[in-house]
């Protein structure tokens, strides 16, 4: 059984809910934590694959593969990445960083530096809003914790929209990735079949979801349908490359990758 290290956010379901559901035979070990959890999983060797921070790619030596057509992306806002501020922006100095992340930590410290000219201090902190803004002057947050914070009164970011605007290309999040050879072309082709199945799904997914959430139905639907793009063609694999570009100049990571893809 091949063990697979999912991200437990709204905006990877689509990805597994065929899984969940039982639209397609497999042979997958499902387990679920955080964005960083998942790489530190699949960097022990305890998961042969998992849905990792786009960063976390770049720092892996030797590096994964990654499985084509597959990731979680946006272009435009991306309404689940927020850096909110109380005071003005330009005199932003500390940010608590939500300790769940780890792309979207790099991908502000390279929005404020590379469109506002700001070198922070980051402050590790849990996702919690109120707590986060009494430590720093702003706070970044991820994820279905994001989500619940839409309605806050506080100015933000949206580094989605941030990114688009920066270089015009799309932002990659996340996507599945592992060791050479951890999955067979087979299982391969089943990762990119359930994400093709969960795409016709997003009003069962955000109708599930909102059951156990605060917000209407229509919000998770929206997030999902129109701020949210799973594919990863040359436009993604584009955006991927000038994050990686703009991270290694701000000392980020160490090196630009290639992007290495498991075979079909």
């Amino acid at each position: 059984m091949t063990r697979l290290r999912v991200v437990r956010y709204l905006n990877t379901t689509p990805l597994v809910h065929a899984f969940q559901k039982g639209l397609v035979d497999h042979d997958f070990d499902l387990a679920y934590d955080v964005p960083s959890e998942c790489a530190s999983k699949l960097d022990q060797g305890i998961s042969a694959l998992g849905i990792i921070p786009s960063i976390e790619y770049a720092r892996r030596k030797p590096p994964y593969r990654i499985v084509p057509d597959i990731s979680i992306s946006s272009k435009g806002p991306v309404g689940s990445i927020f850096l909110f501020h109380r005071g003005a922006l330009a005199r932003i100095e500390s940010v608590a960083l939500d300790t769940s992340s780890r792309t979207s930590v790099a991908l502000a410290q390279v929005i404020l530096k590379d469109k506002y000219g700001l070198d922070i201090v980051a402050v590790p902190h849990p996702p919690d809003l109120d707590a986060m803004l009494e430590s720093a002057d702003a706070a970044l947050v991820i994820g279905d914790p994001a989500l619940e914070y839409t309605d806050r009164p506080e100015d933000r970011l949206d580094l989605g929209r941030e990114w688009t605007e920066l270089t015009g290309l799309p932002f990659v999040y996340a996507f599945w990735a592992g060791h050479e050879g951890a999955v067979s072309k087979d299982e391969v082709r089943k990762l990119i079949k359930s994400k093709d199945l969960g795409l016709d799904c997003l009003g069962e997914i955000a109708n599930e979801y909102a059951v156990t959430h605060r917000h209407p139905v229509s919000l998770y639907k929206a997030y999902l349908s129109d701020h949210l793009q799973y594919p990863f063609g040359p436009d993604e694999q584009a955006g991927l490359k000038e994050f990686y570009r703009r991270a290694h100049r701000i000392g980020l990571i160490e090196s630009e990758p290639a992007l290495r893809f498991y075979e079909t």
